[in-house]
């Protein structure tokens, strides 16, 4: 058994816990996803791509203060 009192304890079950919730996030949306026809899929993937891009991506548009 770990001694909880250790340095680094708490960030790890933290990190844990992250994974976890993110885990069942996608677990969820596999539920519905696995509902929906073709078509709604396809806008699924459309709207999934865009919010990538608008948060990952490398555009330069984002960027620009005015």
């Amino acid at each position: 058994m770990t001694d909880q009192t250790r340095w680094g304890i708490p960030e790890v079950q933290l990190r844990n816990k992250i994974k976890k919730r993110r885990h069942d996030l996608v677990a969820a949306a596999m539920e519905h996803v696995v509902k929906m026809d073709e078509s709604g899929i396809t806008d699924l993937m459309i709207q999934i791509e865009a919010e990538y891009e608008r948060k990952y991506g490398k555009n330069k548009a984002d960027k620009v203060i005015l």
